[in-house]
């Protein structure tokens, strides 16, 4: 894990300096003219020019290129490492389940089932936002994962105005269920 963020580290720094020296020699404070100028626009082009086309086709200022080049290597790495901290955090679960017994695999297949409910709940919170009702193709599956929670919940826990906290009720209460997991 520590090898992969020095690594991600490393892109991002790579990705700063091509967009400071971009940005220096089209700002001029660096003489578009000079050798170090050439040198900074054959090494930044290949990386800038395909996110200014892209940038460009959408409408957009493609001097904000070398923006857009720093919060993607900065959103990618965020992703990255959670993405890898993730799937080595399952891996140890399912390593240390496996040395348990048959018996720590129901835990494990228990712990899951309730992430994943607790994730549609999210979904669910998210979606009425968007007014995805429960009609709506893509949420028929979520509201079928949360239903059997969220509506006891809602005939005892009365909305506030127009805000119905019993999603959130439940996805505490979810929470708190799998932290009881013995895992």
């Amino acid at each position: 894990m520590e090898i992969l963020r020095y690594i991600v580290f490393g892109v991002f720094a790579l990705a700063s300096a091509a967009a400071l020296g971009s940005w220096a020699v089209r700002t001029r404070r660096i003489s578009p003219f000079s050798k170090s100028a050439h040198f900074i626009r054959r090494a930044t082009d290949p990386i800038l020019k395909p996110i200014e086309s892209k940038i460009l086709s959408k409408g957009g200022n493609p001097q904000t290129a070398e923006w857009w080049l720093l919060g993607g290597t900065i959103i990618g790495g965020i992703v990255v490492i959670s993405t890898a901290g993730w799937i080595l955090s399952q891996f140890r679960l399912l390593s240390l389940a496996g040395r348990r017994g048959p018996g720590t695999l129901l835990w494990v297949a228990i712990y899951y089932a309730l992430r994943i409910i607790s994730f549609a709940i999210l979904v669910r919170v998210i979606g009425s936002w968007f007014a995805a009702g429960r009609h709506s193709r893509f949420m028929r599956p979520v509201y079928f994962l949360t239903d059997w929670i969220v509506e006891p919940l809602r005939r005892i826990i009365p909305p506030f105005g127009m805000i119905d906290i019993s999603p959130l009720v439940a996805y505490f209460i979810i929470l708190i269920l799998t932290g009881m997991l013995p895992l």
